[in-house]
């Protein structure tokens, strides 16, 4: 029996490539990036590490367990799955395979995934003019293009709080257009309202954004059949093909029915909560269905990497949500967007690597480890 002889947690401090605004419901998002990461040691030596949130004592339970014990019928068992990220590494590790092939994915040649940039935030609400600022998110969505992005997320409704309704939902529509001109006509181009619409805004930036194709809207407003069966009559009489995108943040629990049904195109379950196993107990009945899978990770881009690796595992798989930061310590080195793909790692594990000596100091300053 191997067996868990230690365990570590530590924040690391990182920051994105660049300043994130406001979204329609939170203030400024700003530079700053703190990944929880967790190192998991065994009696024999080997390790893994990676995203958690744990207290010390649920640390100290986890010594002595035997790691042969942790798997389940998918990925990580229930009631290891607090640590699930941290233990797929180990056992990838252990077996010198990505955690892709461990699961059962691919075992010839590296798999691709695409990728979204996540970054259009409200950053231009310090201009009055609209024309201005269109511009100015144009020139993010150019700064996503030279960094191999080809498709591209704007938040949108910034009349539900920042501005005032109509001036808002003016803007909103301005921005999808200057992001569509500079991303071209092949690119995906997403919006995301953070529940700050309502029906009837929803339908009026669709309408007048019709002609830009917009792959899905995210979190129109909060999870309702009334009002979702309601825009789906009227897109499809409308013949507009955007897709219906939800489930990231509270979402209903009626949410896996809505999909079932027609009602939801795209399911954006979190991958940190509820994980990487349960979205591989989903993937089955979202093939059934013919729903698509884009997990949420905004906030935390262990999320991206950890996305890269469940793509290939999921038949209707749509994006990763790339959130581009720098992480002193956790060197994610051989993960590259390149023409809107992302070419997952064939390294053990994760493929990434935590340098020891960073990692070990955030745990003195500010973390814990067994005793």
């Amino acid at each position: 029996m191997t067996a868990i002889s230690k365990v570590e947690y530590a924040r690391l401090e990182g920051q994105r490539a660049r300043h994130a605004g406001c979204n329609a419901r939170l203030g400024e998002h700003g530079l700053r990036v703190a990944p929880s990461i967790v190192r998991i040691t065994c009696d024999d030596g080997s390790g893994g590490f990676g995203w958690a949130q744990i207290s010390r004592e649920q640390g100290e339970a986890l010594l002595g367990t035997d790691v042969d014990a942790v798997r389940g019928e998918f990925g990580i068992a229930n009631t290891f799955r607090h640590v699930e990220f941290p233990l797929l590494d180990l056992l990838a590790q252990r077996a010198g395979v990505p955690v892709y092939e461990l699961i059962g994915g691919p075992r010839d040649g590296r798999p691709r995934v695409p990728a979204y940039d996540t970054s259009l935030y409200f950053d231009d609400l310090h201009l009055a003019d609209d024309a201005e600022a269109a511009a100015l998110m144009a020139s993010e969505a150019a700064d996503g293009m030279a960094r191999g992005h080809r498709a591209f997320k704007i938040k949108v409704g910034r009349g539900a709080m920042h501005m005032d309704l109509a001036a808002g939902t003016r803007r909103d529509i301005a921005v999808i257009r200057s992001v569509r001109e500079v991303a071209g006509p092949d690119a995906k181009v997403m919006v995301d309202a953070n529940n700050g619409y309502n029906l009837s805004l929803t339908k009026q930036v669709l309408s007048e954004t019709s002609d830009c194709e917009l792959y899905w809207m995210e979190e129109a407003f909060h999870e309702d059949a009334a009002y979702y069966s309601d825009l789906k009559a009227w897109m499809a009489a409308e013949g507009i093909a955007t897709k219906v995108a939800d489930g990231e943040g509270d979402a209903s629990l009626r949410l896996l029915d809505w999909a079932r049904d027609g009602l939801i195109d795209v399911v954006q379950y979190d991958i940190h909560r509820p994980g990487f196993s349960a979205w591989l107990a989903l993937g089955p009945r979202f093939a059934v269905w013919g729903v698509g899978a884009a997990p949420h990770c905004y906030g935390n881009p262990y999320g991206a990497y950890a996305s890269c690796h469940i793509g290939p595992l999921l038949e209707t798989f749509e994006m990763v949500e790339w959130d581009q930061a720098t992480v002193p310590g956790l060197d994610a080195s051989a993960y590259v967007v390149e023409d809107g793909w992302v070419t997952v790692p064939d390294l053990p594990g994760l493929g990434l690597k935590l340098d020891k000596g960073v990692y070990e100091q955030a745990v003195q300053d500010a973390g814990w480890m067994t005793s």
